[in-house]
């Protein structure tokens, strides 16, 4: 297994699943897995067969391409890329959340869901 590579699948999915709002059970039920095995899928402990695959990038609304990483932005597969028409401050916030490690990344999303209300 390239576990690199275990470990941007599941980080990218991770994000897109965080994003729209979904809990690990929600998704590994729409792409046809049990939550264990999902949930294995999202810590980079294996890859997704290729119909897996497909189904992720369908229910997750992320391509193939960044889905496997392969998309150029700060550090590939970590979630969604800043676009050109955002805010300079989002592109910023995206930036510096690329390089965040997940204990940080938890509490950023925290404090993010808080100022959101």
């Amino acid at each position: 297994m390239d576990q690199d590579l275990a470990i941007t699948i599941g980080a990218t999915a991770r994000a897109a699943r965080e994003q729209m709002g979904l809990t690990q059970a929600e998704v590994a039920e729409r792409v046809g897995l049990v939550p264990p095995v999902y949930s294995r899928l999202e810590r980079g402990q294996m890859l997704p067969s290729v119909p897996t695959l497909y189904r992720l990038c369908t229910e997750l609304k992320v391509s193939s391409e960044e889905l496997l990483g392969l998309e150029a932005s700060g550090r590939s597969g970590t979630g969604p890329r800043a676009k050109e028409d955002d805010a300079p401050s989002l592109r910023r916030l995206l930036h510096l959340a690329r390089k965040l490690d997940e204990g940080k990344l938890d509490a950023l999303v925290h404090v993010a869901t808080e100022l959101a209300r």
